[in-house]
Order: C-alpha cells, then sequence, then structure tokens
C-alpha cells in the first residue's frame, strides 16, 4: 500500500514538472523518463500481484528506452542547430 502511494506521488511530481517547467527540452525529457519509471514501477507490482508473468515488463521497457534515445538524439540535434536546449530560441513557422 505504501509502495503504490510512494509510485502515485513519483507519478504526480513527474507531470507537475512536465507542465511547469516547459523552456527547457532536457528538463521535459527528464520529468517524461520519471512518468515512464513510475508506470514500469506500478505494472511492475500489478503483475506481481496477480502472478502473472514478468515479460510484459520486458517489452515496456524495451520501448521506453527506444523513447529515451529518440528524445536525446532530438536534444543533441537541437542544441547543434540551435546552441541551446530552450523552445523559444527556434520559430516553429
Amino acid at each position: 500500500m505504501m509502495m503504490s502511494f510512494l509510485i502515485l506521488v513519483m507519478f504526480l511530481i513527474g507531470n507537475m514538472i512536465f507542465v511547469s517547467k516547459h523552456k527547457h527540452l532536457l528538463i521535459v525529457l527528464m520529468s517524461l523518463e520519471m512518468i515512464v519509471l513510475s508506470v514500469y514501477f506500478l505494472l511492475m507490482l500489478y503483475l506481481m500481484e496477480i502472478d502473472y508473468n514478468l515479460y510484459m515488463l520486458m517489452v515496456f521497457l524495451v520501448f521506453s528506452v527506444c523513447e529515451g534515445a529518440l528524445g536525446l538524439s532530438i536534444l543533441v540535434s537541437m542544441i547543434r542547430t540551435h546552441g541551446n536546449d530552450y523552445f523559444q530560441s527556434f520559430n516553429l513557422i
């Protein structure tokens, strides 16, 4: 019970950071990884509770690693082209 409360708090803190700190791409990516990590822990607790095979956790982990690598590649290309990771430094139009 206490562990699920901590996971919920972790999820909510990640969402609050994602909503409030949207100036830097790196902070947004780190908050997304915190959200993914909390969902991973929640999925692990749920699958262990129902005594199910944990193969689905490996699939989820593969997709979350791919998401993190894609985010880092976008961050590197943005820093190379614009010099920083501010969202306000480049024009979307």
